[in-house]
């Protein structure tokens, strides 16, 4: 058993943090909106009123937060993590961000004696319910050993991507857009075969049982199919986010990303319209808007 903190209980975090809970671990929990710990409360965790009081004792940190300067003050900010995290201590980093971000927290780590690891996840809020995300993971040598029997709790599987911590988050956002991009094939097909007569459910059936029988095309190709996005598995405003950090590695590393740009754009249009309490999956919608379809829900 370790002693573990998690901060930040959004969806996915709560989730996470339930099954690290369920593997038996000690378990402190910490949430800038307090009401959202009652349910981990109950079974049995620890809520701290500060993200450096829920680390005092950890052995291991994991945060989940929405956005880059989250992370950053939740790390580094009045009563943060580094106030009064452990030596030797590690933070497993699970927000996308963009991977300077990773590096520069590691690096202030470092310092303090702790290590960062970035371990960026993949999948909806019910794939960690179900202990079935996948994660990606870079960082230090040493702490990537220590940490991988409590990541076993999380997930089907981790892949290691080395030293790097920035690393990982490449490769996260780089997993997000290739999400995108098939959503934006599947919508752009799906409108094509229904002006030409064809069912989207048919279309859906016959290429996800054959050609395309994958997870990632089963289960957003359902909601485009159908034009139902529901429920919520990150809302548009997330993945916009996680596309415009895309677009910035790739200005910084000089990579033309086109298809990436239509992404964002759609994502754009999706926003602009205040569909938030939609799945980003939604944005596949725009291609109806463009093809003159106006019978989606």
């Amino acid at each position: 058993m370790s002693k573990i903190a998690f901060l930040g209980l959004g969806r996915m975090g709560e989730a996470m943090a339930t099954n690290l809970l369920k593997a038996g671990h000690a378990l402190t929990v910490y949430n800038r909106t307090p009401e959202k710990a009652d349910a981990l409360k109950q079974q049995g965790a620890r809520v701290a009123t500060s993200p450096a009081e829920a680390v005092r004792e950890a052995e291991f940190v994991f945060s989940m937060v929405t956005d880059d300067h989250a992370l950053t003050e939740l790390t580094t900010g009045p009563d943060g993590i580094l106030s009064d995290l452990p030596a030797n201590a590690i933070h497993a980093s699970c927000s996308t961000v963009a991977p300077e971000t990773n590096r520069q927290l590691a690096a202030q780590h470092a310092t303090h004696g702790s290590y960062l690891v970035a371990v960026p996840v993949f999948g909806k809020p019910d794939a960690a319910a179900a202990a079935k995300l996948w994660l990606a993971v870079a960082g230090p040598a040493e702490a990537r050993e220590r940490i991988k029997p409590i990541l076993a709790a999380l997930g089907q599987g981790t892949q290691d991507f080395g030293d790097d911590p920035g690393a990982a988050n490449v490769v996260k956002l780089c997993g997000n857009f290739m999400l995108g991009a098939a959503i934006e094939a599947m919508a752009e097909a799906f409108t094509l075969g229904q002006k030409s007569g064809i069912p989207r459910q048919q279309m859906y059936e016959f290429f996800t049982s054959t050609l395309f029988n994958s997870p990632v095309y089963k289960g957003y190709g359902k909601l485009i199919a159908e034009e139902h996005y529901q429920p919520v598995g990150a809302p548009p405003s997330i993945i916009r986010k996680d596309l415009k950090l895309m677009l910035n590695e790739g200005r910084e590393r000089v990579v033309p990303l086109p298809f990436a740009n239509i992404i964002f754009d759609r994502l754009s249009a999706t926003m602009a319209r205040n569909d938030e309490n939609i799945d980003w999956a939604s944005f596949a919608q725009r291609v109806s808007d463009d093809a003159g379809v106006d019978n989606y829900k």
